[in-house]
This record gives structure tokens, C-alpha cells and sequence, in this order.
């Protein structure tokens, strides 16, 4: 499961996505995951996770999607990344399954 977390005023927000997941993010109430900021497009970017990996694609947004501080179009994110839309910045997290003893 890949995990993005924020702060966003004091207001922490998490963000999950598991395997076979795609998600939009947006400022828009037809984005999956909403955040509410003036820098945001209605539909900024998508995410899309696989067990290996998590994917994120800038969706012509106005203010553009950065990682680690590169305007992206297209990107790979690895556990320990920055994603910043807009004022908001996420930190990229994996959780690893639980295997069965």
C-alpha cells in the first residue's frame, strides 16, 4: 500500500492507495482525493499504484506537479519523495504487506 500524508492547515490528511489503484487528486469534488487550495487545479494529477510501484501523471494542471522539487509530467515515486500541487506538500510512504508466519 503506498501512502502520501500532508498537513494541510492543522489538518492532517493521508492519502492510501493500494495495488490496482488510480486515483485523481483536485481541487474539484470529481477528483478522488480533494484538497481544497486556490493553487490546485479541479483535477491537478493522477496516481496510479502497483505493487512495485507508484506513478504519478501531471494532468495539465495550471500550477504543475512537482517531485522533489522537478516540474514533472510523467514520474515514478519512490518511498521517501516529495510531491508538492499547489502549497500542499506530500511525502510519499510505503507500507509493506503482512506476510503470513
Amino acid at each position: 500500500m503506498w501512502i502520501l500524508r500532508a498537513t494541510i492547515g492543522r489538518r492532517p490528511r493521508i492519502l492510501r492507495l493500494p495495488p490496482g489503484a488510480g486515483r485523481t487528486l483536485g481541487r474539484s469534488t470529481t477528483a478522488d482525493f480533494v484538497i481544497d487550495n486556490a493553487l490546485i487545479s479541479r483535477v491537478h494529477c493522477r496516481l496510479t499504484a502497483t505493487e512495485q510501484q507508484l506513478v504519478i501523471e501531471d494532468l495539465r494542471s495550471t500550477n504543475g506537479t512537482f517531485v522533489n522539487e522537478a516540474r514533472i509530467r510523467l514520474a515514478t515515486l519512490e518511498a521517501g519523495d516529495r510531491v508538492r500541487v499547489g502549497q500542499v506538500e506530500l511525502s510519499v510512504s510505503r507500507e509493506q504487506p503482512r506476510t503470513a508466519e
